[in-house]
């Protein structure tokens, strides 16, 4: 665009009246945020309240609402010379947000920070499109320069209050004069319909910011010890018996419901469905993102006491195996272990220094390779590896996979999921599913060469779901008390070899039975038979282990543990 067209565009701005204060600048950046980066926030409102001659003095009323919060709120922290770069910086920001809020319907709360900041680059050029930076430039970069150019200079400190004392007095009246013909009409908005005001651009997202920094700060100046987890917990484990060796497998964005073994219509498990093994069709996740439920699967918190600063602040689950000298591996295909892994052996298998299927993408099959040698190194010791997928994290759901297993075609085959249709998007989703029960029949065919010398089993533990289109959302990490459950239903899957404590016949009955992240905690611990008072409610799957029921029937202290 000419810069003498930008200059006459401008013209009248430029000149020094009552209404060239940056409160104008700042009212003309607000209407514009308005118009173009609240489609969401509109689009919500219009689904509770339809647009209809009765809602909508109502629908003007909440439109002029949000206007003028948004208003008050650049009018508070848009102070002087800093003025033209804060409005330019929320210009980019809010063109970025409305972007991921209208194409996959996220919510920028939180979580959803916690993600973007530990989002490494390969995550990161995924989630890049162009329809994105064409967004960010006709909406984002093409305001904000405009700002930077023609923003008007901060007039006295005196008349810049006056002008923004004024304006905010407005704009508090105008909130007041909004709400008391709708009183009724906001109370039920307020109370039934929070999860539409998450959308609202860019107030939610900054106030999410603050919270974010506000907890990162708090864990950052924590300096206590780790706090002791299960100190009670006894090993044992007789020396005649065999060694223990699980490999646990953390999945990644996978859903309960298009896992053929749950009566999924496409065949999605070829592989694991000739292998003996038990799917849980009844769990949920503790989380609806890796950063979430990871560590929180791991954790003895649970999911209704579970807090980041807590979680590591304690010692979790492999960290109680590790100081009974139960040989801890983790190997990682995706972002990192989420600070499960801090104090055991990591691998990092995203790049082909250790991976070596890595053509494109590195494969989680590779982080089979080189395992051999590591049990043959610990091989008088209790094992447990665990094995962080790639899986189906989205949202380019082709790339999770080699091309021999796209078997349901036509597949999506971009980042913008808005531009495919359903099936297209469905395709992709379910090759990748396809992909991941490829390797844990690898897995457990792996798992098999052991059987005689140890007792061996495969636990399977997805992390969270993911929305593929239905409700208008897209990907994961929606609020858990409004998430949906294709974000919550997460498989499970288990394996065991004939020596191993737990018999499949004994797991079987349990197979429906609703159990949840919650339950890994005093799972693994109990598998390497370590008896706590943790885990003495967990009776009835757990007392199916032979060890500890031994032990329960030759000694009275343990009675209280197991049935």
């Amino acid at each position: 665009m000419p810069a003498n067209f930008l200059n006459r565009l401008y013209q009248p701005l430029s000149q020094r009246s009552k209404a060239q204060t940056q409160t104008f600048a700042i009212l003309l950046v607000v209407t514009f945020i308005m118009l173009s980066g609240n489609f969401s926030l509109f689009h919500g409102i219009f689904n509770i309240y339809p647009l209809t001659l009765h809602n909508l003095p109502f629908l003007i009323s909440l439109a002029l609402f949000f206007t003028s919060l948004t208003a008050i709120f650049f009018l508070l922290i848009s102070l002087g010379k800093w003025t033209r770069w804060i409005l330019a910086a929320f210009l980019l920001i809010a063109s970025q947000s409305a972007y991921y809020m209208d194409h996959l319907g996220v919510i920028i709360d939180t979580v959803m920070i916690d993600n973007i900041v530990q989002t490494n680059s390969s995550e990161f050029s995924s989630l890049v499109t162009s329809t994105l930076i064409l967004r960010t430039f006709l909406l984002g970069v093409i305001p904000a320069w405009l700002i930077l150019k023609y923003c008007p200079d901060p007039l006295s400190f005196k008349e810049e209050l006056k002008s923004r004392l004024r304006s905010i007095l407005l704009f508090l009246l105008a909130i007041v004069v909004l709400v008391i013909p709708f009183t009724a009409d906001y109370t039920s908005f307020i109370r039934e319909h929070k999860i539409v005001r998450f959308y609202s651009n860019p107030t939610y997202s900054v106030y999410s910011a603050i919270k974010y920094a506000t907890q990162q700060s708090s864990i950052s100046v924590h300096t206590l010890p780790l706090l002791k987890t299960a100190e009670d917990a006894v090993l044992l484990d007789p020396s005649t018996s065999k060694k223990e060796l699980i490999i646990m497998v953390v999945g990644e964005t996978a859903r309960a419901d298009r896992f053929s073994l749950n009566g999924y219509k496409r065949i999605t498990n070829p592989e694991l469905s000739k292998q003996d093994i038990v799917s849980f069709s009844n769990v949920s996740s503790c989380g609806t993102s890796t950063g979430v439920s990871v560590p929180c699967m791991f954790s003895s918190l649970g999911r209704a006491k579970y807090d980041k600063e807590k979680a590591l602040d304690q010692e979790n689950a492999l960290d109680v195996l590790a100081k009974h000298g139960i040989e801890v591996l983790w190997r990682d295909n995706n972002s990192d272990s989420k600070g499960v892994a801090t104090r055991i052996k990591y691998e990092d298998f995203k790049t082909p220094t250790l991976n070596p299927i890595c053509k494109g993408e590195c494969r989680d099959v590779g982080m089979l390779s080189g395992l051999d040698e590591y049990i043959a190194k610990n091989k008088d010791k209790d094992m447990m590896i665990v094995l962080h997928q790639m899986g189906n994290h989205g949202p380019e759901y082709y790339r999770r996979y080699p091309k021999e297993f796209e078997r349901f075609k036509p597949a999506c085959q971009t980042g913008e999921l808005r531009d495919c249709t359903q099936e297209e998007v469905d395709n992709a989703y379910d090759n990748a599913i396809l992909y991941t029960d490829y390797f844990l029949s690898e897995v457990i065919n792996f798992l098999k060469k052991y059987d005689e010398k140890y007792e061996v089993a495969m636990l399977y533990v997805a992390d969270h779901g993911e929305s593929l289109g239905e409700h208008g959302i897209y990907l994961h990490a929606a609020p858990y008390m409004i998430a949906p459950k294709e974000q919550t239903h997460v498989p499970v899957i288990a394996w065991t070899g004939k020596y191993f404590d737990y018999n499949l016949s004994d797991i079987k009955p349990y197979k429906d039975t609703a159990i949840s992240h919650d339950d890994l905690f005093c799972t693994l611990l109990i598998a390497y038979e370590l008896e706590s008072d943790m885990c003495a409610g967990k009776n009835a799957i757990f007392a199916k282990n032979k060890m500890l029921k031994s032990y329960a029937l030759s000694d009275d202290t343990l009675d209280k543990n197991v049935d």
